[in-house]
């Protein structure tokens, strides 16, 4: 009952529009003072969170990736793309995707993602003669793309949650973002033959090699920065938090010096976005340690895993039944605070039944993607709502064959372990 309980004063918290960091850490600290615990678990709590070196990564990828947006690299990602593939049976839609893949590599960041290339994308496919909801749906699929392809910002937290290595996590992600990116391209060029979206074709067929080429040395740069964070974590040369200072001070070389389109107002503008969504995060993350302390002393973890061993027997019934409880948990939370509050509750049920918490991690990441797109609150349905100015309605009904690939993709998964494990550890 006292699990019954806490959850439902967390809930009543967040329906009254109590901001999630603040609810954590005051339903926290409450049951630290109900519990007879000494209330300095709190403040001890929070520095031995803040204090760790792996989130200085944060706030470093999140200023490479908004340097970028505010730079407009995300306009000549999509150009070069569309360049090449633009021939291909619904090539703008596969152009949208690979430039969601490779700015997701850039950024880590779904939001920045869908935002990125969602303005770029939107108006752009619209007007060839897409499908209004098809055009929605896609681009807020392809956003969460930018918390799967490593970096990832939600892997980062859970690494440091679960004292597993990013490094690992990052390369456990590359297999699934693949199948995701191959799951949307197959299914935009399937939708575009049936319903005859085509009209890029012959665009794209006017454009001369030296456009072609052109346009593709203007985004050269942005790719190789991809490159470059990518094999300097996974050769060991840097840490995920060094790695993002190299591509901090890329992203300032590639804007500001080789493009020159980041303005002394874009870099203002990035620094104290990127300030203000920083210290948000911080904050969930103090809030999910000291509720996270709570629920520890009140045994609460031991309790559902405990639940969990005497009524759900099979690792396949386990993996259901956690799916349904994110997909529910999505409805109110987003993906960082699902990552910090579900994750001491679930991993060690998880890991009695014989998962790997690497894998896990993957698989909850994932299922953190299909909270983003799940009507009707999932955060990226919003962000393409306001990037195309679009009804609710109709980004809702244009994501769901979308959220219909993911959740084959996490089926697959399961099965399929080594499509998350053979990377990290078999390759």
């Amino acid at each position: 009952m006292t699990t019954i309980y806490i959850l439902a004063a967390l809930f009543s918290l967040l329906l009254i529009r109590v901001p999630v960091a603040f609810a954590l850490g005051g339903l926290g600290l409450a049951l630290l003072l109900l519990g007879g615990f000494s209330p300095l678990m709190a403040p001890q709590a929070i520095l031995s969170t803040l204090d760790g070196f792996i989130l200085l990564s944060v706030p470093l990828f999140l200023l490479m990736s908004n340097i970028l947006l505010k730079g407009g690299v995300g306009r000549d990602l999509f150009a070069a793309v569309h360049a090449w593939v633009g021939h291909f049976p619904g090539g703008l839609a596969v152009a949208t995707i690979l430039s969601c893949g490779i700015f997701a590599a850039i950024s880590g960041s779904s939001v920045a993602t869908a935002a990125t290339i969602g303005t770029v994308a939107i108006p752009e496919m619209i007007e060839r003669g897409y499908e209004r909801r098809f055009v929605y749906g896609l681009l807020a699929a392809g956003g969460t793309l930018g918390i799967l392809i490593p970096p990832s910002i939600p892997m980062i937290v859970y690494g440091f949650v679960t004292e597993q290595s990013v490094i690992a996590l990052f390369l456990a992600g590359i297999g699934p973002g693949l199948l995701l990116v191959a799951f949307f391209i197959i299914f935009s060029m399937i939708y575009a033959r049936r319903f005859k979206a085509v009209q890029d074709v012959q665009d794209v067929q006017e454009i001369s090699s030296e456009e072609r080429w052109n346009a593709t040395l203007r985004a050269l740069p942005s790719i190789l920065l991809a490159a470059i964070v990518i094999l300097v974590i996974y050769t060991g040369i840097a840490t995920p938090t060094e790695a993002a200072a190299i591509g901090f001070a890329f992203a300032l070389l590639i804007t500001g010096v080789l493009l020159r389109s980041l303005s002394w107002q874009g870099l203002k503008e990035a620094a104290f976005e990127s300030m203000a969504t920083t210290v948000a995060i911080l904050l969930i993350v103090a809030g999910a340690k000291v509720f996270g302390k709570a629920i520890t002393l009140y045994r609460i973890p031991q309790d559902i895993s405990v639940f969990i061993g005497q009524n759900i027997d099979t690792p396949l019934m386990f993996i259901l039944v956690v799916s349904v409880v994110l997909l529910i948990m999505g409805l109110v939370f987003e993906a960082l605070s699902m990552v910090l509050i579900m994750t001491p509750v679930l991993l060690p049920a998880a890991l009695a039944l014989g998962f790997d918490p690497i894998w896990f991690g993957v698989y909850m990441v994932v299922m953190v993607e299909c909270a983003l797109i799940t009507p009707p609150v999932g955060l990226n349905l919003y962000v393409i709502q306001s990037v195309a100015k679009a009804r609710l309605a109709d980004v809702s009904r244009g994501v769901m064959p979308f959220l219909l690939l993911m959740l084959v993709s996490v089926a697959i998964l399961y099965v399929w372990t080594d499509l998350a494990l053979y990377i990290p550890f078999k390759f």
